[in-house]
């Protein structure tokens, strides 16, 4: 972990759980963080960054009031927006596809998996500042472009124009996802898609 400091990084904290909040400020803190804030949901967050704007955000995915992904939308979208460029990492211990998919196209920068390691959250940390991905306004969606990589080869239609965002509701079909590992999510916020070479294709499009 060399080669960027991040110790004047201001960093908000968003995590219902006090034993959550403490472990990504004990992990921000030896990573050399001192400005962190944290609040406990989404819609305190919101009221935070609109008092003094952080550098990133570090969202957890289930919160009450407002979630991780509900956070991240209105940031992006809302029209009193306090910042619709500023950085969202998703915190979170769901690694199912759905999950990491939604949470892209709510537009967060990056995804990192509970538990991680110092080292996991830095690669992120490092990622929304060394390797930003441009913003792109589409008919239904704003965010960071989900396609980080183009493939010059494709010749299919321009299917990102009119991408609709996942349904948010699912049942318990949910249950019988497979669980990602960090390696995979990684690929896919890469543009790299998930296992699947034609699932691949169709993310890139």
């Amino acid at each position: 972990m060399t080669g960027l400091d991040i110790s004047r990084l201001s960093i908000l904290v968003a995590e219902d759980s006090a034993f959550g909040r403490q472990l990504v400020r004990t992990t921000l803190k030896a990573l050399n963080v001192s400005d962190i804030r944290e609040a406990p949901d989404g819609a305190e967050a919101l009221k935070m960054v609109r008092l003094r704007k952080p550098d990133i955000v570090l969202a957890d995915w289930e919160m009450p009031h407002l979630d991780g992904v509900e956070l991240t939308r209105l940031l992006r979208n809302a029209p009193d927006s306090p910042d619709p460029f500023l950085p969202v990492i998703m915190v979170t211990a769901h690694a199912t596809k759905f999950h990491v998919v939604t949470a892209r196209d709510a537009g967060a920068n990056e995804y990192l998996i509970k538990p991680f390691s110092a080292a996991s959250l830095f690669s992120r940390i490092r990622a929304v500042i060394e390797r930003p991905r441009r913003y792109v306004r589409l008919k239904s969606y704003f965010g960071p472009d989900r396609r980080r990589r183009d493939d010059p080869a494709y010749r299919g239609p321009a299917r990102r124009d009119d991408e609709q965002p996942p349904a948010t509701g699912r049942d318990d079909a949910l249950e019988l996802e497979p669980v990602l590992s960090q390696e995979q999510v990684d690929r896919f916020y890469a543009g790299e898609g998930f296992d699947d070479p034609a699932e691949t294709r169709q993310e890139q499009t």
